[in-house]
């Protein structure tokens, strides 16, 4: 696999590396969601008769300029032995969140019937993930970020034994995390940072890649919907 080096810039704000910002705390006191909560049964039983629960991260504040635009992302869960999420590094030139550890998504075509038409094409655009490969369990609530992407997360279940494609052009790598690590808020990492007066929160999760022998650097909207993920399914 390719991976990122230490020094690729994580944000196109000056002089701002999130690697770089302090830990305020980690949430070990709240518990792991449990294994048995990650086979296709509970995954289907969840989305079809959803708990009662709360987002903890809906919207970043706003730091561009743009006009808010509607995107979708897939939250592919592999059904390995060990369950995993695949997830994409953006290449270093893309326009916004370059370098970032991203779901495969994108913006809303006008062609697109809903959020999970757009999440199934970008998927397949990206990575060459078919999507007759993919079984969608539904949504989760949307993700504005500070770049103004209204974001719709589809979750789906992915069987393992798939090839990818990777686009050269928008993906830089693609790999899995387990979804337990994910799962588990002792992982969950807070953080804060104050720029042109105002103040801004978010998550990290970072993870030592076996496979790869680096650190994926999981933050910003990705890991802000992955905590929301983890709100799900543990209520």
């Amino acid at each position: 696999m390719t991976a990122f080096a230490p020094t690729t810039p994580l944000s196109r704000i000056p002089n701002f590396d999130p690697r770089q910002v302090p830990v305020l705390g980690v949430d070990s006191h709240l518990p792991a969601v449990v294994s048995s909560h990650f086979v296709p049964e509970a995954f289907r039983a969840r989305f079809k008769t959803p708990p009662v629960w709360t987002p903890e991260v809906m919207v970043e504040k706003r730091f561009a300029d743009r006009v808010p635009m509607q995107a979708a992302v897939l939250v592919p869960i592999v059904m390995r032995e060990r369950p995993a999420v695949l997830l994409t590094e953006r290449t270093a030139h893309l326009a916004t969140h370059s370098g970032q550890i991203a779901f495969p998504g994108g913006k809303v075509d006008e062609t697109d019937a809903d959020a999970r038409e757009t999440a199934l094409r970008e998927t397949e655009e990206e990575v060459g993930l078919a999507r007759e490969l993919v079984q969608v369990l539904g949504t989760l609530p949307t993700y504005t970020t500070g770049t103004a992407f209204i974001i719709t997360p589809v979750v789906a279940l992915v069987q393992p034994g798939f090839s990818l494609s990777l686009n050269a052009n928008e993906v830089a790598d693609a790999f899995e995390v387990p979804l337990d690590f994910l799962m588990n808020p002792a992982n969950h990492q807070r953080h804060a940072f104050e720029w042109e007066g105002v103040r801004r929160e978010w998550f990290s999760i970072p993870y030592q890649d076996p496979d790869a022998r680096v650190e994926r650097y999981i933050w910003g909207a990705t890991a802000g919907m992955l905590r929301n993920f983890y709100r799900f399914l543990s209520a």
